[in-house]
């Protein structure tokens, strides 16, 4: 077997336990959900700090960071299940961040305004993305009085995104040479506007789908705004972290996952979906 089967087949066989578990775990229950979603924020912050430790100059604290995350998104999901230390979980966040920025009077660190920025942007760009993950799946039900667990908008975001991430790349590759114009030629040279528009629409097919099998709690309309939301803001996300990947000189982010790279690698497009499904949410609820 050459080489590139075999990293096609690693990359396979990875990508299946990888939804295996994700879609396991939010149709397993919020319990289930949140230990998922809550380690894999804290290796993906955990990656993306040791990235900037190794590749530009930082010295953050990755458990410190890690940590941080975890708390927050832990906070988020009691204070919407009705948990009674959700107060003190934000309490204990404010505390971890006040910890970040006053340690760095005593690390001595080369640069301590980059790694008080570098700090600032694990928690926004990485952790506040996991953290917001409850607010797709828990409602309160005001007919029973309590928190309803809801599987299907976080399902359909992760759907959406994995429709779209296949759908440009099948699109870009048959029909670019026919339309060879580049979506964003200086971060990530390999997109095309054919790639983006087929992955968009297909996207858009695939919401139809769920519309039709899911409970109608959302119109048909809604669900296709939803995929729109993911399909832009999914690509700028992947956008995102080629920008920084090609300002810091690597080529993935990570080794953790065979055939992928690393965690950044495989949710960049969910950490700009996220915030941007819950908004979407909100504002159409």
């Amino acid at each position: 077997m050459n080489s590139k089967a075999s990293n096609f087949i690693t990359r396979t066989l990875t990508g299946l336990v990888y939804v295996a578990l994700l879609v396991g775990s939010i149709l397993g229950g919020p319990l289930w959900a949140f230990f998922f979603f809550s380690a894999l924020g804290a290796a993906t912050v955990w990656e993306f700090c040791s990235l900037m430790n190794r590749h530009y100059g930082a010295s953050l604290v990755p458990h410190i960071q890690a940590l941080a995350g975890l708390v927050l998104g832990g906070g988020i999901w009691l204070q919407l299940v009705g948990g009674k230390n959700s107060t003190a979980m934000f309490a204990l966040y404010a505390l971890l961040m006040l910890y970040v920025f006053v340690s760095e009077l005593y690390r001595r660190a080369a640069d301590p305004i980059r790694n008080w920025a570098l700090a600032a942007m694990a928690q926004l760009y990485v952790a506040l993305p996991f953290a917001l993950m409850p607010m797709l799946c828990i409602f309160f039900d005001e007919a029973a009085g309590r928190p309803l667990y809801v599987a299907v908008y976080p399902l359909a975001l992760f759907i959406f995104l994995w429709v779209n991430d296949t759908g440009a790349y099948l699109c870009g590759t048959t029909l670019s040479r026919y339309f060879p114009t580049r979506l964003f030629p200086r971060i990530s040279p390999g997109k095309s506007w054919v790639g983006s528009i087929g992955g968009g629409l297909l996207t858009l097919a695939a919401s139809v789908a769920v519309w039709y099998f899911s409970q109608p709690s959302f119109t048909l309309p809604q669900w296709l705004g939803f995929a729109l939301v993911v399909v832009v803001f999914g690509t700028w996300g992947d956008l995102v972290e080629s920008l920084i990947k090609r300002h810091i000189g690597v080529k993935d982010s990570g080794t953790i996952l065979p055939g992928h790279g690393g965690m950044l690698d495989r949710l960049d497009s969910a950490l700009l979906s996220i915030p941007a499904t819950v908004t979407y949410l909100l504002m159409v609820g």
